[in-house]
């Protein structure tokens, strides 16, 4: 990939896209009656993490207007992107989008719920994988979120009681889940997800200010808690966080394996190690990737600013050959757009409900 200026400007603006697109058994407080819960879950599964981030953390549940606890319903647990959180959502109560979308689908004869979840890191994000670098990311989902989601609320009874959903590194994580946890999640629902790392990731780490990270600034960047310093490059710092989600060094927890050596030259070692957790990737080697009853909702941006759109069609084109329950939806515009009309549309076919479009916030 050419390195002039005027293309690393606009890869540096595709990389704000990326962060700033989600930016959007505990204890329970309300905000205005069923509308909103905010719940704290006291990240048991996330204790002692090698980064010092919080254990405890806040999950914040979308409902229909005038829900109550005890009504049996469907639910949606969500993954923001990269940087992500429900700390964005919960100041913004019903004005956030996520109530938009639930108050929508009640509507037109679908409701759910829907609980927004906090995966942030050290490094910006999470791809809500286990990892000794970071975390255990996926068990905090599976093994500690949606227990207290249980134990709060009253679930639908049938196969679709729980899917799980998300955008970007969001959709990476919920398909990795809906993979690994295949009798907790019976559909996912991936926008825009991470995936073909050769075209979506392998332009990011190849350029410049990644290739000039020092073995001092990695040194910094995994130092403990309180005295570490992440480099000042956006760039840079995405490209640390993924490769402590993907390439953890056993036994040296917090430590991942750079993707070039101290002289600068590549490491086709390290990548392969990205690639091997590649969701196109899992899907190819593993029959088995999905479970047969498991319903797989893809999408990617016609103008997808990462390319996540050609991974999310060649997934959908792999899981057909397999009879999967699958479709592949390509939206206009680009990565992070339309994401309330997105997940609309994705839910409706989950639960095989047509469902009007949603209009568009004012």
């Amino acid at each position: 990939m050419t390195n002039d200026d005027g293309a690393r400007d606009c890869l540096t603006r595709a990389v704000c896209v990326l962060v700033c697109v989600a930016a959007f058994a505990g204890s329970f407080g309300h905000l205005r009656a069923a509308e909103l819960d905010v719940v704290k879950v006291p990240g048991t599964t996330l204790r002692g993490n090698p980064l010092g981030d919080p254990a405890e953390r806040r999950v914040a549940v979308f409902a229909p207007e005038g829900t109550k606890a005890e009504a049996p319903m469907a639910m949606v647990i969500y993954l923001p992107g990269w940087g992500g959180s429900s700390e964005d959502v919960i100041p913004q109560g019903r004005g956030a989008w996520f109530g938009r979308v639930l108050d929508h689908l009640a509507a037109e004869g679908l409701p759910l719920r829907l609980a927004v979840v906090d995966g942030r890191s050290r490094y910006g994000g999470s791809q809500f994988l286990n990892s000794s670098a970071t975390g255990n990311y996926a068990d905090y989902v599976a093994d500690e979120i949606l227990p207290a989601l249980k134990a709060r609320y009253a679930f639908a009874s049938g196969p679709l009681s729980c899917l799980i959903a998300g955008h970007s590194s969001g959709g990476y994580g919920a398909l990795m889940l809906a993979m690994s946890r295949q009798g907790q999640f019976a559909a996912v629902v991936a926008l825009s997800p991470d995936s073909d790392f050769e075209t979506t990731h392998k332009p990011l780490v190849t350029q410049l200010s990644v290739r000039a990270v020092t073995r001092a600034e990695l040194d910094a960047a995994t130092a403990p808690a309180g005295a570490f310093r992440l480099p000042d490059d956006g760039l840079a710092r995405l490209v640390m966080g993924l490769c402590a989600n993907y390439a953890p060094i056993a036994g040296q927890p917090g430590h991942f394996e750079w993707l070039y050596d101290n002289a600068g030259q590549w490491r086709a070692e390290a990548w392969q190690r990205w690639l091997d957790l590649d969701p196109l990737n899992v899907a190819h080697r593993r029959a088995d990737a999905f479970a047969p009853s498991q319903r797989i909702y893809l999408d990617g941006a016609a103008h997808d600013e990462f390319g996540a759109n050609i991974g999310a069609r060649k997934i959908n084109e792999v899981l057909k050959e397999r009879s999967s329950p699958v479709t592949f939806y390509e939206p206009p515009d680009g990565h992070g757009a339309h994401l309330p009309e997105r997940l609309v549309r994705g839910l409706s076919w989950v639960f095989g409900k047509p469902v009007g479009d949603i209009a568009p916030a004012r």
